[in-house]
């Protein structure tokens, strides 16, 4: 392993994590290194782009050469390709249908599916819709929207099967519900026999894009085995997250 080239990756990213410009002597005792080994790592990320010198007092700060680079890796991130490997996961984990869905309007749209292995399981098309309020994958993305499609959301509200939620105010107190726990639960709101949770999937702004749940049976997917199932899809979301370029703040 070249451990200059890992002493330049490691300057780099204090610097980029850094709020303000760094010195020479500064960096040395941070990263554990001599001044004049600090040095010629700086002055190889300045000739290359990725650091300007600020003043004239001998300190650095990152360009946005990082930035431009990270776009470029952005713009070739696909939630389904990234989603893909964690989707299949969590389908043998939970042996039930998992759904990867993103909001369109006032409906979720469902992007890529994995069918569960049981005979009895739930009936989704991948490119077909649902009522974002009715199904746990709107929910979870709900949870995090804008007030003007929230304000559409009430305005469509109607029943389609006992349990869905018809009142804006009952609305509201479902997605609370939903961003105190981190997920969400669809109890045949939609369909009265299938019942389902689901998780938000973030980007690197910290903006919820998508959602990833599981689905089944309503004799089968009851509410204690979701809510001993949320940790998995929990945890499948983050990790999905993290691969988009989110860092949760705590």
């Amino acid at each position: 392993m070249d451990k200059t080239l890992l002493k330049g990756l490691l300057a780099l990213e204090t610097l980029a994590r850094s709020e303000r410009p760094r010195g020479v002597t500064e960096l040395a005792a941070e990263l554990a290194l001599t001044k004049s080994n600090v040095h010629r790592i700086l002055q190889g990320l300045v000739h290359q782009g990725f650091v300007r010198k600020v003043g004239d007092q001998g300190r650095y700060e990152p360009t946005l050469k990082l930035w431009e680079l990270g776009s470029y890796v952005f713009g070739r991130l696909d939630v389904r390709q990234v989603a893909h490997p964690h989707m299949e996961a969590l389908a043998l984990k939970t042996s039930e249908t998992v759904h990867l869905s993103t909001l369109d309007g006032i409906e979720v749209l469902y992007l890529a599916k994995i069918d569960s292995p049981q005979p009895v399981r739930a009936y989704t098309t991948v490119g077909g819709r649902a009522p974002a309020q009715c199904v746990a994958t709107g929910k979870a993305q709900l949870a995090w929207a804008d007030p003007g499609i929230l304000a559409a959301v009430k305005l469509a509200l109607s029943p389609h099967t006992p349990k869905s939620i018809t009142r804006p105010e009952a609305l509201d107190e479902e997605l609370k519900k939903v961003r105190a726990q981190g997920y969400a639960i669809n109890t045949g709101e939609w369909r009265a026999q299938v019942c389902g949770m689901a998780a938000p999937i973030r980007n690197s702004a910290g903006n919820v894009i998508a959602s990833l749940g599981i689905s089944g049976p309503a004799d089968r997917l009851k509410p204690r085995l979701m809510q001993s199932l949320a940790p998995a899809v929990q945890d499948a979301c983050a990790e999905i997250s993290s691969s988009l370029g989110y860092r949760a703040s705590y």
